[in-house]
């Protein structure tokens, strides 16, 4: 069972992302807060779920969480300010959707650059301890795959609809033999002669 809260009587807001190791595509962010009668059960990080549990979760979380938001940085935004900085651009519109103020920000993972003037807590694999941020795994996870699920219908030959562009070796392969597309990340961008690096 995931923690329900890290302090007790407080409103807190988990924050996650997803995409951030990727070749392609944006990074997407989720912001979630619960309310104590949630039912975490069902919960867990992201990637130890399978997409059609993850699917039917979004729905139960989009439904009972008290306040939810989703939001995405652009990959030329990421070659422009770094992927660290766009993960927390990504994160400052998810909280920014939200329509309760939190009094606490649970943050996955080890950095994070304040938002307004509301405390944080980055914890490492926080998806994996805490019901909030497991929530904001979730959505961040089903979006960025539903969107990189559309952008396979544009570009088909990138596989992204299996590796939702992550570095995969086809994903490799398929860059040394097609080149780049408007929405890969330059800055991550694998040319010829190094994929013989992999």
């Amino acid at each position: 069972m995931l923690h329900p809260y890290y302090q007790a009587n407080l409103v807190e807001a988990g924050c996650d992302e997803a995409g951030r190791g990727c070749l392609a595509g944006p990074v997407v962010a989720a912001a979630v807060i619960l309310s104590p009668e949630f039912d975490t059960r069902a919960l867990r990080d992201s990637k130890a779920l399978s997409a059609d549990k993850r699917d039917r979760l979004r729905i139960y979380i989009e439904k009972h969480a008290l306040a939810w938001g989703v939001s995405s940085t652009c990959n030329e935004v990421i070659d422009n300010i770094n992927i660290l900085n766009a993960s927390f651009e990504a994160m400052h519109k998810a909280l920014d959707l939200l329509d309760i103020s939190p009094d606490l920000l649970l943050i996955d993972g080890n950095r994070f650059k304040p938002y307004a003037d509301i405390p944080h807590k980055c914890i490492v694999k926080g998806d994996a301890t805490y019901a909030s941020i497991a929530a904001a795994s979730i959505l961040a996870k089903t979006y960025r795959d539903e969107m990189m699920l559309q952008y396979h219908q544009r570009y088909p030959d990138y596989g992204w609809d299996r590796n939702k562009g992550y570095p995969t070796n086809d994903h490799r392969l398929a860059l040394e033999q097609y080149g780049d597309t408007p929405l890969h990340r330059k800055t991550f961008h694998l040319k010829a002669r190094q994929l013989k690096l992999f």
